[in-house]
């Protein structure tokens, strides 16, 4: 799986593009908005994009969702059904942060812990990991050795939990419980900011070092 990281809104967001080489099929993880360049870049990587991927329902991770989706007919698939009140905010959260208008949008398949799914030949697993948001999901693919966190995990440090239904201790949980098992070596794409991996965070990230 090859991936490009494309920061959008006014809180610099990192949406993904990732893609499998083989067929060039793509997947747009949390279109938050500026939506033009996200398909540029799209165009640019010659990636044929097939489905929207979403690990939460803030505004910044999925304002542009239902736009992307209606324009390009384009499926989406996530979060998990724990953040449909995130979703159906989607119209208030905008206002309250000053983005550009983001539309409620219901998912062609909301996710739970142990799915799948795939980019093209590329096979992803769901990790439901609570905590930030009730329904945040992150995905993992194991040949290339990424996981996409969303707003989970951040290099030297973790995700916000003084939002609605946000849990301090489910975070942690998650974060040691669902992520740190996957591997040392695992690259990871936050929300926000640089890459890290999870063995550079486990000696050194002060909020969840071993």
């Amino acid at each position: 799986m090859k991936y490009s990281i494309v920061p959008v809104t006014p809180l610099m967001q990192n949406c993904s593009l990732i893609w499998c080489e083989e067929t060039m099929k793509g997947a747009a993880v949390d279109p938050g908005g500026d939506l033009d360049a996200i398909l540029g870049c799209a165009r640019e990587k010659g990636i044929e994009l097939e489905k929207i991927l979403v690990t939460h329902g803030h505004v910044d991770h999925a304002g542009g969702v239902a736009e992307l989706a209606e324009k390009q007919g384009l499926s989406i698939e996530g979060p998990q059904p724990e953040d449909l009140f995130w979703i159906n905010d989607m119209p208030q959260q905008a206002t309250v942060f000053g983005l550009s208008e983001a539309r409620v949008f219901i998912p062609d398949r909301w996710l739970e812990d142990g799915d799948a799914t795939t980019v093209g030949k590329v096979n992803l697993q769901v990790l439901h990991c609570p905590g930030h948001t009730p329904g945040h999901v992150a995905f993992f693919e194991g040949k290339s050795r990424i996981a996409l966190v969303g707003d989970i995990l951040f290099k030297g440090s973790i995700g916000r939990t003084d939002f609605p239904k946000s849990d301090h201790e489910m975070l942690l949980r998650s974060i040691r419980e669902k992520l740190w098992p996957l591997g040392d070596d695992i690259t990871f794409i936050p929300g926000h900011g640089p890459s890290s991996t999870f063995g550079e965070e486990r000696s050194s990230n002060p909020f969840v070092a071993d």
